[in-house]
């Protein structure tokens, strides 16, 4: 579940960038190259024929593939690991998670939050122009903003599948901590309550997570070819 919801992320955000993409039984994937931080494929199967997930991507330099199952070997195809990182999940019954910081945690509404939420989320060096009007009008996504004044210090994006929420993009100004992680998801279990939580995430953000209540399900891999 956490895999397809994922996968619907990426096909949304590619959407809204009018780019050719679809959904097969093993996997979702990406004809032309995908925004940038964003794969061209995501398996959704742990065997897939590679050769045939190969050739509905473009292959070219920078090409990535969410290797969902960290089951494949493409190293033959002249793929690096790119990082690996953990599945997480925290079910609608799950712990109670920490009390978050003193932050006001709100939804982002118009063109100029979403401005300043991308510019915040990017920090000044990452890339621009990947988080389209379109996803505010998109009744499957929320796009949150914590402020310390008028200030968005963190943010992380929602989007509901059939039966999970999704939670990515996560960020904050500092340390990824726990206190953000519960403040975040504290704000989302308001918009969806009873909801069972689904992410990924590796290094400090997963250790706070896993704080705030999250379980981890699941291994997961990035791959990426330099040409």
């Amino acid at each position: 579940m956490a895999a397809v919801n994922n996968a619907e992320w990426c096909h949304t955000v590619c959407q809204s960038h009018g780019l050719p993409a679809r959904f097969d039984d093993d996997a979702w994937t990406c004809s032309a190259r995908s925004p940038e931080n964003y794969p061209d494929a995501v398996t959704l199967v742990p065997n897939p024929s590679i050769r045939q997930l190969l050739s509905r991507i473009d292959t070219a330099e920078g090409c990535s593939i969410k290797d969902s199952f960290a089951s494949l070997d493409l190293d033959a195809y002249g793929f690096r690991i790119l990082f690996d990182a953990q599945w997480i999940a925290r079910t609608a019954n799950g712990p109670q998670h920490p009390e978050g910081e003193n932050l006001r945690w709100e939804l982002v509404r118009d063109l100029d939050d979403l401005a300043s939420w991308e510019q915040a989320w990017r920090r000044g060096d990452g890339p621009t122009d990947i988080f389209r009007p379109e996803l505010l009008a998109n009744d499957a996504v929320a796009i949150l903003a914590a402020r310390d004044g008028v200030r968005i210090v963190a943010g992380a994006v929602l989007n509901r599948s059939s039966m999970v929420v999704g939670i990515s993009n996560f960020f904050t100004d500092g340390v990824v901590d726990s206190a953000s992680w519960s403040g975040c998801l504290t704000f989302a279990e308001k918009l969806f309550p009873a909801t069972s939580f689904v992410g990924y995430e590796a290094g400090d953000g997963l250790v706070a997570a896993r704080r705030s209540g999250f379980d981890t399900v699941g291994p997961l891999r990035i791959w990426i070819f330099d040409g």
